[in-house]
């Protein structure tokens, strides 16, 4: 049985939290609620925990403190009313970083995210436990998740990577295309883009594109052996793998 622990501060917000946990995982067990800090360190202290899910600003200051008192080697699922925390969120053992109001949606994706780690951890190693499942999550979290990007005036808006579909460039400008075929402009390069990003899920297709599997229809023959991708999204160019990167395209997929 799953064991977790809600860190909020807010009667009303953990409350509802609680339902949504009851609702969506009814087998799992609440193993305490803490409102700061202080409270969250002495949880932590007393027993075993599999989760935690952890509001950002806490009433006695941010949770990220909990983690410098207290040795926490287990999965994190961050909630907040505030974005600008996303960054130093994903330094530390999280799952996901959920902004408020918190839908039934997004904390369903960040459960199925933690137990797809787990099964994989499970397939690897048949004896495997949570040190597993954390060796599992420290190699991807070499690999970025959500990418703070600026937009008009002073503001930086976290963009999730599990909602980009492709990446392009066009006149030296590179933009991300996601689910909704929105265009959102990106400061980093593909090369760079390329190394920060999980190669499982984003292909280097050509000079001109890094795509996720998610966003490819079909995949048609081309001419000289190549391969033309078609996108799930309309797009004006065609996205075409040379000969050469044919077979690592086709492992890749």
């Amino acid at each position: 049985m799953v064991k977790y622990l809600l860190v909020e501060d807010e009667r009303f917000a953990y409350e509802e939290l609680k339902r949504m946990m009851q609702r969506l995982r009814p087998s799992w067990q609440l193993a305490g609620w803490a409102e700061s800090v202080e409270q969250a360190v002495l949880l932590l202290r007393q027993g075993s925990l599999d989760l935690m899910i952890v509001d950002i600003r806490l009433s006695d200051g941010l949770s990220f403190e909990i983690f410098e008192q207290c040795p926490v080697d287990l999965p994190v699922i961050f909630t907040t009313a505030y974005d600008e925390y996303a960054i130093k969120a994903f330094k530390v053992n999280s799952i996901a970083y959920l902004l408020k109001p918190i839908s039934c949606d997004d904390l369903q994706a960040a459960l199925d995210k933690l137990e797809e780690l787990s099964r994989r951890s499970s397939q690897e190693a048949p004896k495997s436990d949570l040190a597993v499942l954390m060796r599992e999550l420290k190699r991807k979290e070499s690999y970025r998740t959500y990418f703070l990007i600026p937009v008009k005036g002073d503001r930086l808006v976290p963009v999730s990577v599990e909602n980009i579909l492709f990446f392009y460039i066009s006149d030296g400008v590179v933009k991300a295309v996601d689910e909704g075929n929105v265009e959102i402009v990106f400061p980093q390069s593909l090369d760079e883009l390329a190394e920060q990003l999980d190669p499982a899920l984003f292909f280097r297709a050509n000079r001109q594109f890094l795509i996720s599997k998610k966003a490819v229809k079909d995949i048609s023959l081309w001419f000289n052996g190549r391969l033309a991708v078609n996108l799930k999204v309309p797009f004006k160019e065609r996205i075409i793998i040379s000969k050469a990167k044919v077979s690592e395209f086709k492992d890749w997929f």
